[in-house]
């Protein structure tokens, strides 16, 4: 499905780009279209970034772990 909405946007972004050349794209719909990708890429990025944070939170935490087996497996050895 993915596959076929990349295919579909290219195809998209095609006939704009020969309208364009042809100057047959109205800017404002252009424009629209910057700012609506502008605010997609602005929110995606901003969740990635919550993820990466949860991530690095439970690398802490394992390597907290982690130590902690570590210094208690070479006490008992």
């Amino acid at each position: 499905m993915l596959d076929f909405l990349k295919k579909m946007t290219e195809w998209v972004l095609q006939k704009e780009e020969e309208l364009a050349k042809d100057c047959r794209l109205p800017m404002e719909e252009l424009e629209k279209q910057i700012e609506v990708v502008k605010e997609k890429k602005a929110k995606l990025e901003e969740e990635c970034q919550k993820n990466i944070q949860e991530l690095e939170r439970l690398l802490g935490r394992l390597e907290s772990i982690k130590n902690i087996e570590i210094i208690k497996c070479k006490k008992e050895a």
